[in-house]
């Protein structure tokens, strides 16, 4: 999935989270929930640099998108075009899920509100990625 439908099932994920906290806390705490989100679901995806990396034994993919920010963000077709697309889907689930339960898991001890909202923001993230996969969206 793109970048830029992350982006939007990320302010979408965020905004409807943000309504059963703003009893709880503060507009300035809700904004910067609201981002935190957002990014959480688009970065989470910074991954698939590392896991390309491991299968192609090169940086090169994550040289080429840092020259080229606005294609790689908003045409990324080409970003991992000469990677086994196969091996490269099932390792990127893998690797979310590892990331956002080691996270959740961490905030659960810290700030366990922001771990709900982490863990269902990752949820969307993940199952977007799935319904794609899958050909359903």
């Amino acid at each position: 999935m793109y970048s830029r439908e992350h982006f939007l099932i990320g302010a979408v994920a965020s905004a409807l989270l943000l309504v059963p906290l703003s009893s709880r806390f503060g507009t300035p705490l809700l904004a910067a929930l609201f981002v935190y989100g957002v990014l959480l679901s688009v970065f989470i995806d910074l991954d698939h640099f590392v896991l390309t990396r491991v299968e192609t034994g090169s940086w090169r993919h994550l040289r080429a998108c840092l020259a080229n920010p606005t294609d790689a963000f908003g045409d990324q077709d080409w970003v991992f075009e000469d990677v086994d697309s196969a091996e490269l889907e099932h390792m990127r689930i893998l690797s979310h899920v590892a990331i956002g339960g080691v996270l959740v898991g961490a905030l659960v001890l810290l700030w366990p509100p922001v771990a709900v909202f982490t863990a269902v923001v990752l949820y969307c993230h993940v199952l977007a990625d799935l319904l794609r996969d899958n050909g359903v969206a």
